[in-house]
């Protein structure tokens, strides 16, 4: 009996000490609403965290990736005229005469300046050009992982090909035509550098015909025996001066641009032109011209901005314009491997 009521007195404590009801009720909707404030918290802390994470990624970036001739250093040669490109030469086509030279005996890599050379050996090559070629996983460029428009599967002729290669650096059309070169990718290549070794080019090796290997390597002075030769072949100043093309691919029509804007300038009169670019080589442009009457060949090699490499032809238009009437005699030394002459018409 003593037991039994010991029983009830601990229930009934406990039942005292319960809360109610509504009390448990009112504690509910005090926790739940609570809740929200953790998490809410919780998040801003998380953003917060991914935030600063973000801003550590940013920072630890890698720089820019200089090119051979920044490594070098050719880049702080000084000139007269304030050249952005690391290494220049002008000349004249007629005469063989210089009017300014810039490191041009400098050995870099050429970039797309290759397709010159690719587009030179299947022209002399007298290929059919309207053989149709089928792009293939071969022409894939797995050197610097770039794109292309033309996708494996497409058929285009030779002379589709050699235009979109010349006129807008296409690698897959350019790598097609030494594929499917009599012989191959590697007597394709052999004949470059045989015909590179023709023309005198003694600082010149190609690898590949599409320049993105930067062991397609060359200088100024050996590029602008190239221009002159390819100037000689008229498909080549054609394709190269071309504005724009259109090709039927399938269903689709692409249509690509010439990479040099000089060619639309009506102040230029360009016979012949190629530009190029990958990191190890900078900004590239080569050109035949016509200023003030004089036919120009003119090289540009590893410029560090996109349009410097434009800028640096219009500065030596310009020089040529204004110099050569006055017909101003001698040498000016310009500091580093700088020449700058002034010549007569």
């Amino acid at each position: 009996m003593k037991r039994f009521a010991h029983t009830i007195a601990v229930a009934l404590l406990a039942l005292a000490l319960a809360p109610t009801a509504a009390e448990a009720a009112k504690e509910r909707r005090v926790a739940k609403k609570a809740q929200p404030t953790v998490v809410k918290k919780a998040r801003v802390a998380k953003s917060s965290v991914t935030k600063s994470r973000r801003e550590t990624v940013v920072r630890a970036a890698p720089p820019p990736r200089l090119s051979f001739g920044h490594l070098a250093g050719l880049n702080a040669t000084q000139d007269d005229l304030d050249l952005k490109s690391s290494v220049a030469l002008v000349i004249d086509q007629d005469t063989s005469e210089v009017l300014l030279s810039k490191n041009d005996t400098a050995i870099l890599p050429i970039a797309s300046l290759t397709k010159l050379m690719t587009g030179l050996i299947i022209s002399e090559g007298r290929l059919p050009m309207d053989e149709a070629i089928t792009i293939t996983q071969d022409d894939v460029d797995t050197e610097k992982g770039s794109s292309s428009r033309l996708r494996v599967g497409t058929t285009l002729t030779r002379g589709e090909l050699m235009h979109l290669s010349l006129m807008s650096s296409e690698n897959r059309a350019a790598h097609a035509l030494g594929r499917t070169y009599p012989g191959g990718m590697n007597a394709f290549v052999e004949a470059m550098n045989a015909r590179a070794q023709l023309l005198g080019m003694r600082d010149t090796r190609y690898v590949e015909p599409t320049g993105l290997s930067s062991r397609n390597q060359s200088s100024a002075k050996d590029l602008a025996r190239l221009v002159s030769a390819s100037y000689n072949d008229s498909l080549l100043r054609e394709l190269s001066t071309s504005h724009g093309y259109e090709v039927a691919v399938g269903n689709r029509t692409l249509q690509y641009r010439n990479t040099n804007r000089l060619v639309k300038n009506p102040e230029w009169e360009i016979g012949l032109q190629k530009t190029g670019y990958i990191s190890e080589a900078g900004q590239c442009l080569v050109m035949q011209a016509k200023v003030s009457g004089r036919k120009l060949i003119m090289v540009f090699l590893d410029s560090a901005g996109k349009l410097s490499r434009i800028g640096d032809a219009e500065r030596v238009r310009k020089w040529v314009e204004t110099n050569v009437p006055q017909g101003l005699p001698g040498v000016l030394p310009s500091g580093g491997n700088t020449v700058v002459r002034h010549v007569s018409s």
